[in-house]
């Protein structure tokens, strides 16, 4: 029988399992890079291991997301990632040498290998024809050490492309907004999205990275592109053709669905206010005042996206009520456009430039201001992550953005009287590494440099023989690690402080919860209860650990994001769900709820008991924990299993 292209990668990399979908698995990894925002910590972990070398092939300390230096935190973070790095043989890229996931796919990201990385839109490397997959900062350390990398083998669908996008106004943005307008944030949950047919040839490396990218949104592991002679044709340009390997699907390939797109059908789309997949056509929405324009982040923010944007903005100017920022991806896409003069053409129109990194995607600057309107070519538009809570906040191309910038309004950019030649991929990039550092081959002088604002790690007692808390906090459905830890420049700077960041815990849903959680540790501690897909959007882990260090125990909802989950796990909090999802209804926030003999209910099965000892009443939950998943738990989290396992 042939095989998909997933199937085709694990096969390559399995060490233990087998290849059907709902199995543990266990993968060797190619590679693993971490960001800033999470990987202060992922690092203090990997060092809490005791261990002197990374034991993967590559990996790579990224700077990008923490950018604002206010004060000493950030760059105190920065050099102990850079000290980090040279001890335990990493590469670091300097703080604006550019986004991770853009960097990655121009220096490192290659066809058939596996990476990890400590960022949800890790994903951006299946543009490339890799398995690239978002993890917690504690399961890429443990990978680091060596250790397989875990998780339970997801359905792989098939997406197949057919017909040529309406060039040069329709974009492989609009193509994956169309894909979030059928599918939803809940669409890929438990998938690996496999991009195939005809149509994938219409799409060069950076527009099939995007699409892959946003394919985070969907809440797939991952999604993956063949690599073809366009593949080639790209890591040929960046001078890297020696790393090119062809790969797709076999014929007769299974999948476990189907979906046809045809990109000649797609039109400009755009996500309205609060979430990426919901989505409409611009025309629909066409005579909307604009107010704020961000072009770049790790989706949009390649040469071919600033070279697009630069052309319509060349002798235009930017509307008088709009306010119009750009971050390019990388300093090698900032050298390029500006070599080419395209910065210039830019800044001529009114456009600020601002430094290449995550910039007002993750709430680092830029934000809009009270109850504006700012469209944006990022991937996320969640309530309050652009740093204004009642801004409203839009998602679409960067040609689409660029066209609202200079009309200071919604249009269909078909329609804008606008000129936009289509763009030609070059035949040679510009390859820049001046803000690379090269792991050290000998390592004893390096010292670690930690700032005062720098703490130990964080780690649970064993789990202990019953759970009895107070439920803290009831949520809804579609909860984001945005709503349980929020990012901008006030809270990331604690990412390596635990107790403090901890102070920021819902603080946007419930500003009293870590003062409450805090009183309820010493009685039992707390537990969270909530709707469907629970903790979706960023990868970061600080959404586990501080919950866990305020306390909580459990966290019983109807559905989990894939991430969070295994943050939870990670982090020694109990991941349970509703056996009947009628029951959510049933409980309230203050009820007191206990779960008896839980390590040997664990041992025994996946069925749990829970008594609600305000009311009187019993409900059942399930864990869906496998073998590994609940030695972790028992032990109090994944650091502690790890120890254990080496001891």
């Amino acid at each position: 029988m042939g095989k998909n292209i997933v199937e085709k990668i694990f096969g390559a990399h399995a060490a233990y399992g087998e290849l059907k979908a709902g199995s543990p698995v266990g993968l060797t990894v190619d590679q693993v890079y971490t960001q800033d925002a999470t990987g202060t910590m992922a690092w203090l972990q990997f060092e809490a291991m005791g261990l002197g070398r990374v034991k993967v092939p590559l990996a790579v300390s990224y700077v990008d997301h923490n950018m604002v230096q206010s004060d000493y935190m950030n760059p105190d973070d920065h050099l102990f990632l850079q000290t980090a790095a040279a001890r335990y043989g990493a590469y670091f890229s300097r703080p604006g040498n550019g986004i991770c996931h853009q960097v990655h796919l121009e220096q490192f990201a290659a066809p058939g290998k596996i990476a990890l990385g400590t960022d949800s839109h890790t994903p951006t490397g299946g543009g490339m024809g890799m398995i690239s997959i978002g993890v917690g900062g504690l399961d890429a350390a443990t990978v680091m050490g060596g250790a397989p990398f875990d998780l339970t083998m997801p359905k792989v669908v098939k997406i197949h492309l057919k017909g040529r996008l309406q060039r040069p106004w329709v974009t492989a943005m609009d193509v994956i907004l169309e894909v979030l307008r059928r599918l939803t944030v809940k669409g890929g949950v438990a998938k690996i999205m496999e991009y195939g047919g005809p149509g994938v040839k219409d799409l060069n490396l950076t527009e099939r990275a995007t699409i892959t990218n946003m394919g985070a949104e969907l809440g797939a592991t991952t999604s993956v592109f063949p690599s073809d002679k366009r593949t080639l044709q790209y890591l040929t340009a960046v001078g890297r053709a020696d790393q090119w390997v062809e790969l797709s699907a076999d014929k007769g390939a299974k999948y476990s669905e189907k979906i046809t797109i045809d990109l000649g059908a797609v039109e400009p789309m755009i996500a309205q206010p609060h979430s990426p997949d919901n989505v409409v056509t611009v025309r629909s929405l066409a005579g909307t005042k604009v107010d704020q324009v961000c072009i770049g982040s790790c989706t949009n923010s390649s040469y071919q996206s600033m070279k697009l944007v630069a052309s319509l903005l060349k002798g235009n100017r930017v509307s008088e009520r709009v306010n119009l920022l750009l971050n390019p991806g990388s300093k090698q896409v900032y050298e390029m456009i500006s070599r080419e003069g395209l910065s210039a053409d830019m800044i001529a129109s009114g456009a600020r430039m601002l430094e290449a990194s995550c910039g007002p995607c993750i709430g680092m600057g830029g934000a809009p201001g009270s109850g504006q309107v700012s469209v944006r070519s990022y991937n996320r538009n969640f309530k309050g992550r652009s740093g204004t809570k009642d801004a409203l906040v839009y998602l679409a191309s960067p040609v689409s953005c660029a066209v609202f910038a200079l009309k200071g309004e919604m249009v269909d950019p078909r329609e804008s009287g606008l000129t936009l030649k289509a763009f030609k991929e070059p035949k040679q990039y510009l390859v820049n590494r001046s803000s690379l550092i090269p792991p050290k081959e000998d390592t004893s002088g390096v010292t670690v440099i930690k700032g005062p604002n720098i703490k130990e790690v964080s780690v649970k007692a064993p789990l202990g023989g019953t759970i009895e808390a107070e439920v803290l906090l009831k949520l809804g459905d579609n909860i984001t690690t945005d709503d349980i830890m929020p990012a901008g420049s006030k809270v990331l700077p604690f990412r390596s402080n635990i107790p403090a960041i901890s102070e920021f815990v819902f603080s946007g849903i419930d500003a009293t919860f870590s003062a409450r959680a805090l009183a309820a540790k010493p009685q039992g501690g707390g537990i969270i209860v909530g709707g469907e897909n629970y903790g979706q959007g960023s990868s970061r882990e600080h959404a586990a650990i501080a919950p866990m260090f305020l306390g909580i125990q459990a966290v019983i909802v109807k559905s989990f994001a894939r991430i969070h989950r295994s943050n939870l796990i990670n982090f020694g909090i109990v991941p349970f769900q509703f056996q009947d999802p009628k029951d959510y209804d049933r409980i309230e926030a203050g009820d007191r709820l206990a779960i008896d003999d839980i390590a040997a209910a664990m041992q025994a099965g996946d069925s749990f008991v829970v008594r609600n000892l305000t009311k009187g009443y019993s409900l059942n939950v399930r864990s869906g924990l496998n073998e590994r998943e609940r030695e972790i738990i028992i032990k109090g989290g994944l650091l502690p299993y790890t120890r254990a396992k080496a001891g």
